[in-house]
């Protein structure tokens, strides 16, 4: 009896070490870095080269909207007062009505459209800093190493020792010193049944 106690202490022991032993591995310190990403996509080389080229974009759609609505305007004022007095448009003031309500849709058609390309252009900006940017930041940690990156928007307090903005704007501007912003073109829509 005492030897088949014996046998199982023993053998409970043996499988239980192990388990104490993974129970008591600790996961490794954390080793982090900080890096202010705000500040890469407003100084950037490339980020600094794209904010401009699509404020030209933006300023050439404002300018778009204005040349296409002034003539509108024009048109809906006069049709206005030519309407004055009048208790239902004669046919000739209709079609005026009609031409100015076509060409609204028209105009409003145009700028839809260069608005939703300069949104994709933006977007395949961000995409293509976005792609080498966080490779960068792997890199970066490893070279430090680190196993945790933060945005420095994310954290309440860092040490200036962590932040490695520097080091990783340095990398982008030698791995992406320029971006495209003209977005491949949309896929096309199937038509509708």
């Amino acid at each position: 009896m005492k030897t088949i106690l014996k046998t199982v202490t023993l053998a409970a022991a043996m499988f239980a070490v192990p388990g104490v032993a993974s129970a008591q591995q600790k996961a490794p310190g954390a080793v982090i870095v900080t890096v202010d990403t705000q500040r890469i996509y407003a100084e950037c080389t490339a980020c600094k080269a794209a904010q401009t080229q699509l404020q030209a974009q933006a300023q050439q759609i404002q300018t778009l909207q204005q040349t296409l609505g002034t003539p509108l305007r024009t048109e809906a004022e006069a049709i206005s007062k030519a309407a004055e007095g009048k208790t239902a448009p004669d046919p000739a003031l209709q079609a005026r009505i009609q031409a100015l309500q076509t060409k609204e849709a028209a105009a409003n058609t145009q700028l839809q459209q260069r608005q939703q390309a300069f949104q994709r252009n933006r977007q395949y900006v961000a995409q293509q800093i976005g792609a080498k940017l966080d490779p960068i930041i792997a890199q970066v940690m490893t070279a430090r190493g680190a196993n945790l990156a933060l945005d420095t928007q994310a954290t309440l307090a860092a040490a200036s020792a962590i932040d490695v903005t520097n080091d990783v704007m340095t990398q982008l501007n030698t791995q992406l010193p320029s971006v495209s912003t003209t977005a491949p073109a949309a896929p096309a829509t199937p038509p509708s049944r």
